[in-house]
């Protein structure tokens, strides 16, 4: 599995969205713009699960090994029973549902679309009775991320962080150092702090300390190594961290560059070989060993490789990330 393409018996025919590995399998969750949510064992290269919809699907989202969830573009959120393969409706926006989460903290579905609404499902309640919360926005959620009772949005260049016991009111609230359109956000796992993506090639990062001397807080360009000098001004598509290791953390950018950093020393780890496309989403499996790099177009530039969409697979060893490891908050 070393930068190995995944294969389809058919393969998949448009752009997709978001892949996230599962909470304690190989199973890979993948939504697509061809209406189809589909579950792949990596360990095994076997399609389990392929689910049509009657929408495009803009993201996804495990809550346990058996279900998951999707956001779709006719505004609708699905549920999917992952043994049976059954999808129901759990609620819907009143527009294009463009991001989703699961929080295992306080068991519900966190949804946002562009009729600048976030939505709360309580996946305990009886069917029709899920939506709990309902909170209007000022413009369009550009990315969500969960961590722990922290949820992160991003509108725009602004940032919007609650704590999910009180949506009502966020306790942080504030434009981005970086000034311009986000196009990524990600929370940082096991820790206060996160970081985003800007559509020039940069990412602002903020790590909360209990020590307010010790907060980092900082910006850099996200470009590839260049024999040219110059820089390279693509989009940051996707940002996540390594799930063991705290402070590391992976870029993937819409010219096909996944380069890996170190968050406290402020150093480029290592970089992957460029993928055909854009890098439209990654996933680190849960133990932190290997990593999925969604390599497709993504529909936000006006000229795009059409190439199909292909999902790697890499093996991500100790040794890539062992300068990464400064040694507090790792998870065990």
């Amino acid at each position: 599995m070393s930068g190995a393409p995944l294969k389809f018996e058919t393969p998949i025919q448009d752009a997709i969205s978001r892949i996230r590995f599962a909470p304690t399998s190989h199973n890979l969750l993948i939504s697509s713009w061809d209406s189809k949510l589909r579950l792949y064992d990596v360990g095994s290269s076997v399609l389990r699960l392929e689910a049509p919809a009657e929408a495009a699907l803009l993201d996804c989202c495990f809550q346990n090994e058996s279900v998951a969830f999707s956001a779709g573009s006719d505004g609708f959120i699905r549920r999917y029973d992952l043994h049976s393969g059954i999808c129901e409706m759990i609620g819907n926006h009143d527009d294009i549902a463009t991001c989703i989460g699961y929080s295992d903290e306080t068991s519900q579905v966190l949804t946002a679309g562009l009729d600048k609404k976030i939505f709360a499902w309580d996946t305990r309640m009886e069917e029709g009775k899920k939506s709990v919360f309902v909170k209007s926005l000022d413009s369009e959620v550009t990315s969500m991320s969960l961590s722990g009772l922290d949820m992160m949005v991003t509108m725009g260049a602004l940032i919007y962080v609650c704590d999910l016991r009180n949506l009502q009111k966020p306790y942080e609230s504030k434009v981005s150092d970086l000034n311009t359109t986000i196009i990524c956000g990600s929370a940082i796992p096991n820790a206060k702090g996160f970081a985003v993506g800007s559509a020039d090639g940069r990412v602002s990062l903020e790590i909360c300390r209990p020590s307010n001397s010790d907060n980092i807080r900082y910006m850099f360009r996200c470009h590839p190594k260049s024999t040219d000098r110059r820089y390279h001004l693509a989009a940051v598509n996707e940002i996540v961290f390594n799930p063991l290791i705290y402070g590391a953390l992976l870029t993937g950018d819409d010219e096909g560059h996944v380069i890996a950093w170190n968050a406290q020393s402020r150093k480029r780890l290592f970089q992957l070989p460029r993928y055909p496309n854009s890098v439209a989403s990654l996933s680190y499996h849960h133990q932190g060993q290997l990593l999925a790099v969604a390599s497709s177009y993504t529909y936000r530039q006006a000229i795009e490789s059409e190439e199909l969409p292909q999902i790697f697979i890499h093996e991500i060893g100790d040794a890539n990330m062992r300068s990464a490891d400064i040694g507090s908050s790792s998870r065990n």
